[in-house]
């Protein structure tokens, strides 16, 4: 590493970064691995542990309230900066949400948690898109390798501090026996740690980047009303679909979810048409909102866009589907909990920085495109060391070469793949872009990932797990055939 390097890695921008990758990363395993923890010691079946995994599609949908995120001001915040409002408001937002989660008891009541759950995941999504954007304004494509591992690098030291030191946590406070209040400890002091991301909100730089104002609050509001309105419609209309198949397959039920899916999505869009026709909301903001930053990708990227975003939908795929069961697979394996904070959360999320740092700079020196061939090919066959372990005797040194090496190989691949949406992006969409492509990467892998519990109910351990790094292997003939016909420099 030279000294250019170092210098764009450990400047102002840079540091600053990480510390809002903290703010990032710190809900993501309360949400998911943490959480898992916590629902098999309350002795939640590993179906619906899986299916928790849902929450995740706050994830894929916030392209839905991004243009708000992206073009409205907020009243009275906005002073701070338009960034900067949206970013200290989610984070407000996320605290509350995780205190109202730990006052939640599986055991009892799973509705109550779901609830405080999807809280969560939809502010730590909004999160997200402010993030992602200040990121991406506050440096030209150039220096976006440095800007990523350190955000990276703070994601992932958050997640050993929301997943390591929860579990230890845990296990300090008693989780021997199953206590409600272990939890509930455990998820306000993570919600107190959220304080970091507010203060370094509060000492950032703005980024100068001009972006489109809102001309009347009003548009504002109803254009917010009209966008709540239909989400609302959508999960009404998810939930009263009756299910189309009642066979107990994998593959028909997640046939059933996209159908349902798509037909809510139908709902969603007639009400947003049927709000435009009516005058309550202008077809010029909805196309300034959701089809210009569309048609903006497509006019640049012709052709080849539909291979990027088949890209998009299956990078992350065999990491994502195979990281929902890690922690249900540790526990029913026989590790202990003490075991899994120190070597999975801990060594495993410093194995997960090194290879961030390591994918930043290989985008750097060899390209996006190399980067992510790299990544995708390390990323599958990692997945392929947990089918050795699945059949292999409990044994603590087998446990962390495996983790080690799947922790590297996921953050090379998160790191070349950060780059590589960002290259994509257009500032004159920033936010909004980003979203769509960050949601498109979530959605297939989430949706197979809710069902992740039932496929090892049918196959097992190490067959799943095969399975999961076959799932990867489309990801490398798209990467081909981009690298082939993309006439654009990685």
């Amino acid at each position: 590493m030279n000294s250019l390097n170092i210098k764009l890695l450990l400047n102002k921008k840079s540091l600053g970064m990480s510390l809002l990758g903290f703010s990032a990363g710190l809900p993501l395993l309360l949400i998911f691995s943490t959480l898992s923890v916590w629902l098999v010691k309350a002795g939640v079946e590993r179906s619906t542990i899986t299916l928790f995994s849902w929450a995740g599609f706050a994830y894929s949908f916030k392209f839905l309230w991004t243009p708000i995120v992206d073009h409205y001001r907020l009243p009275l915040l906005s002073k701070i900066g338009h960034r900067k409002s949206w970013l200290l408001l989610s984070q407000i937002l996320i605290i509350i949400s995780i205190f109202i989660t730990s006052y939640s008891d599986p055991s009892k009541n799973l509705l109550y948690t779901a609830i405080g759950i999807v809280l969560i995941a939809f502010s730590s999504a909004t999160q997200d898109i402010v993030i992602d954007a200040f990121r991406i304004e506050s440096e030209p494509i150039e220096k976006q390798g440095a800007l990523s591992s350190m955000y990276l690098a703070g994601y992932r030291i958050a997640m050993i501090v929301s997943g390591a030191g929860s579990l230890w946590l845990a296990s300090y406070f008693g989780v021997d026996v199953y206590n409600a209040n272990t939890w509930k400890k455990v998820y306000q002091i993570m919600g107190c740690l959220m304080l970091i991301g507010i203060v370094t909100t509060l000492f950032s730089k703005e980024p100068t980047v001009h972006k489109i104002k809102n001309k009347k609050t009003s548009n504002s509001i109803k254009f917010l009303m009209s966008l709540i309105v239909a989400i609302a419609i959508f999960f009404v209309t998810y939930n009263l679909i009756p299910k189309i198949f009642t066979n107990e397959s994998i593959f028909l039920n997640s046939l059933d979810a996209l159908l349902r899916i798509g037909v809510s999505f139908g709902g969603s869009l007639f009400i947003l048409s049927l709000l435009s026709k009516i005058k309550f909301i202008s077809i010029k903001e909805v196309k300034l909102s959701y089809i210009d930053p569309i048609q903006d990708f497509l006019s640049r990227y012709k052709k080849v866009a539909i291979l990027i975003l088949a890209l998009i939908g299956l990078y992350r795929i065999a990491d994502i589907v195979m990281g929902v069961m890690a922690n249900v697979f540790y526990l029913e394996k026989g590790y202990q909990i003490s075991e899994i904070a120190t070597y999975s959360k801990f060594f495993g999320l410093l194995a997960t920085i090194i290879g961030g740092f390591l994918g930043g700079l290989y985008s750097m020196r060899k390209g996006v495109i190399e980067s992510l061939l790299v990544g995708a090919v390390i990323a599958a066959f990692s997945n392929l060391l947990f089918a050795w372990l699945a059949v292999s005797d409990i044994n603590i040194t087998f446990l962390i070469v495996v983790i080690t090496a799947d922790n590297i190989a996921s953050g090379f691949a998160g790191a070349a793949f950060v780059v590589y949406l960002s290259s994509l992006t257009s500032i004159k969409f920033t936010a909004t872009q980003y979203a769509l492509f960050s949601s498109m990467m979530l959605f297939v892998p989430k949706l197979i990932a809710g069902y992740a519990g039932g496929i090892v109910d049918l196959i097992g351990y190490s067959q799943f797990f095969i399975f999961t790094a076959v799932l990867g292997l489309p990801v490398l003939v798209l990467i081909y055939r981009i690298k082939k016909q993309s006439q654009i420099k990685p």
